[in-house]
């Protein structure tokens, strides 16, 4: 039988107690986590960023005050008010993207606002007209309120981003409410021809309720309005000119040149397409289709959207030669600045 030394069992018994010391440090760790094997979770990983954020300063014109609202919040205020959300869902996504190019344009433009304490723009029909949540929940019927709202933001997501350019540039996306069967090319309603801002055909707004109008003038109020007299000749107007949109381009009453847009602005007509009657002591006017007819015509995007033609057909079909184009460098360049 082979005899140990002392110091080479010790040895043993030393090196043996080295191998297990881990486990047994380990143990009590194990017992505390239970059965339970699952990994820690992994670290989360920060959300894509889909571009600046964005603020929109509106001055509030009733109220005189500033508010300040994100970029989307304010296209879907804006889209709210300037189009019936019954309309079919591409039709608001058109004026979604109107919208968010009229704002984009007027935050990157060099030129001073002229509103108070650095508002881009105001709230009113001179810019877009814009309401917040709380006064379209008054506006709306509570029990439309839900529906409109969600109708109005889908469109507005599903947009998100995205303007109109032409030649890298936002266009000034005009837009109106109907047309009389045709758009108007913009130097024949201003003094400047914009190459995107051309006469179209736009047949889906006799379906309009707009499309027809009539209104009755006193003669005292016609002559004293447009600065003529009239005397007692049935004919109202002649030497008529009309513009590419079959609107008056001018007319001359009573000796009196006026343009279609002066004598439209001065008496408060619906539309440049009007014809004029006398009617014993009044001029009865009659117009067709709604606004100045520059741009998009809103009753003709959604006949268009209702025929299966998508938010870009529409966009494209109104504003010649444009492009939908993502609006996030334009904005990084911009709040750069600030």
């Amino acid at each position: 039988m082979i005899k140990f030394k002392p110091f080479i069992a010790l040895g043993a018994i030393l090196f043996s107690i080295t191998l297990l010391l881990p486990a047994i440090l380990v143990l009590p760790f194990i017992s505390e986590r239970g059965n339970d094997t699952t990994a820690p979770p992994a670290e989360e990983t920060p959300a894509e960023n889909t571009g600046p954020a964005v603020e929109v300063s509106i001055y509030r014109e009733e109220q005189k005050k500033i508010e300040k609202v994100d970029l989307e919040d304010y296209v879907a205020g804006v889209v709210a008010n300037e189009m019936n959300a019954s309309f079919e869902p591409e039709a608001l996504k058109a004026q979604a993207l109107a919208a968010r190019t009229y704002i984009v344009r007027r935050m990157i433009s060099e030129t001073e606002s002229g509103l108070p304490d650095g508002a881009v723009v105001g709230d009113s029909i001179t810019y877009q007209v814009y309401k917040n949540k709380e006064e379209l929940k008054t506006t709306w019927q509570s029990k439309d309120y839900d529906w409109k709202m969600k109708k109005i933001e889908d469109a507005v997501q599903a947009t998100a981003g995205q303007i109109l350019t032409y030649d890298g540039q936002p266009i000034d996306a005009l837009f109106f409410s109907t047309s009389n069967g045709y758009t108007e090319n913009s130097n024949d309603v201003w003094a400047n021809s914009v190459a995107y801002l051309k006469s179209v055909e736009s047949p889906w707004d006799k379906n309009s309720p707009k499309f027809n109008g009539q209104e009755e003038i006193s003669i005292q109020d016609f002559e004293s309005k447009l600065g003529v007299s009239l005397g007692s000749s049935a004919s109202i107007m002649t030497n008529v000119e009309y513009t590419s949109g079959k609107r008056v381009a001018k007319a001359n009453i009573s000796g009196k040149e006026l343009t279609g847009t002066d004598i439209r602005d001065k008496l408060g007509l619906k539309s440049t397409d009007f014809t004029m009657t006398r009617s014993g002591q009044s001029i009865i006017v009659t117009t067709k289709g709604y606004g100045h007819g520059v741009g998009m015509s809103q009753y003709g995007a959604n006949g268009m959207a209702a025929e299966g033609k998508n938010y870009k057909d529409i966009v494209k079909y109104y504003y010649k030669d444009v492009a939908v184009t993502n609006s996030e460098s334009l904005l990084t360049a911009y709040m750069a600045k600030k």
